[in-house]
């Protein structure tokens, strides 16, 4: 993975294939609806969208099949066909719903998927809360079994706000008891149906990412959307040898070892430093092209322009890719190259996506160490 050069080539490009989608999920940053929006695109357009990617060269950029639902795309196994066919890697994100059955399932196998992504936000009161749909917990944990059984790679998506985050415990031994090796956290933004009141602050950010850095001794690879303190927090871990954090970071703590013990294993160490616009791009339904599906900033449309011109010569993705262009205190912070902020928040909070983040305490003039 460390062999890209993220500066000419994304390592993952989020497709909203369609806004269409069967759950109501009370954060969706697609809002999404049951039908497809005017200006999806067709399958035509897509498949030429698709056909740039080579032109990044090998190793080819992964594409996440994202929505919305990208089970409710049309045509969309014939898309994945033709990525297969062009040994173009891809991995699939669909919605717990009918659509995805022991035959979607089988078939996410027969096309060769990388991995397939399953949202699990909580326990079953919190996880039907959030998702909006009454019964979606127990066909949630029905398809992580069906895809464990099937060998299919897989990761476990959670969304971290106010309502979820006391979940992350049990979410965490739920993981673990099924098999599943990966899991993404995504830390609320103010987008789509994105919701002030379940914003954490910036203490709790701080908490939950050293909660997180912690779980990863049980032996699950842990990666954060929207919360590259992580990486910074990794880092400092790995200077200091020590993890100590505040209130919600004890409770969670000890709420993980009541369910599961200690963990066996050191805390991971390891970075990728992926950020909004660099190694990441997301090309929403109707072929905008934003620096993350949180960034709702558009820097072109795969419609008129390749996705390769657009990441390689956007001037705000060759802007946002340089940590010195970063203002307030992340621009002279001296772990802005492997985090960076969250550009999203920046943006959601300020109107700036150049400005500091707002759910970091970190503060570079109180450190001893310079950049």
């Amino acid at each position: 993975m460390m062999s890209f050069d993220f500066n000419s080539k994304p390592l993952l490009i989020f497709w909203e294939t369609t806004k269409a989608c069967g759950l109501k999920c009370e954060h969706c940053r697609a809002s999404a609806i049951l039908e497809a929006l005017p200006g999806e695109m067709n399958y035509d357009q897509s498949i030429e969208f698709l056909s740039h990617i080579k032109e990044f060269g090998k190793p080819y950029p992964i594409v996440i099949l994202t929505g919305g639902d990208m089970l409710r795309k049309q045509r969309i196994w014939e898309i994945m066909d033709y990525l297969r066919s062009q040994e173009i890697p891809f991995s699939v994100s669909p919605a717990v719903t009918d659509l995805l059955n022991d035959e979607a399932i089988a078939r996410f196998k027969e096309y060769g998927v990388s991995s397939v992504s399953i949202s699990l936000d909580g326990m079953k009161a919190v996880h039907e809360k959030v998702r909006g749909i009454a019964g979606v917990f127990d066909s949630t944990v029905k398809a992580i079994e069906r895809i464990i059984d099937e060998n299919l790679p897989m990761q476990i998506n959670t969304v971290v706000m106010r309502s979820t985050v006391r979940d992350l415990p049990d979410v965490l031994k739920l993981i673990l008891d099924k098999g599943v090796k990966v899991w993404e956290v995504f830390f609320l933004i103010r987008t789509g149906r994105g919701i002030d009141r379940e914003d954490l602050t910036p203490e709790e950010y701080e908490d939950v990412n050293k909660f997180l850095l912690f779980a990863t001794g049980y032996g699950v690879r842990i990666r954060t959307v929207e919360s590259p303190i992580f990486r910074r927090i990794t880092m400092q871990y790995s200077e200091e040898g020590e993890l100590n954090g505040g209130e919600l970071f004890d409770l969670l703590k000890r709420r993980a070892i009541d369910l599961i013990g200690h963990p066996a294993k050191d805390h991971s160490r390891s970075v990728i430093p992926t950020r909004d616009g660099y190694g990441i791009i997301f090309v929403g339904h109707d072929g905008e092209v934003y620096p993350s599906g949180f960034l709702p900033y558009s820097v072109g449309n795969v419609k008129e322009r390749s996705i390769v011109d657009i990441y390689r010569n956007s001037a705000l993705l060759r802007r946002i890719r340089d940590p010195d262009n970063l203002n307030g205190k992340c621009g002279k912070c001296r772990f802005r190259n492997i985090c960076g902020g969250s550009r999203a928040r920046a943006y959601a909070y300020t109107g700036d996506p150049f400005a500091t983040d707002p759910s970091c305490i970190y503060e570079p003039d109180a450190d001893p160490i310079t950049a």
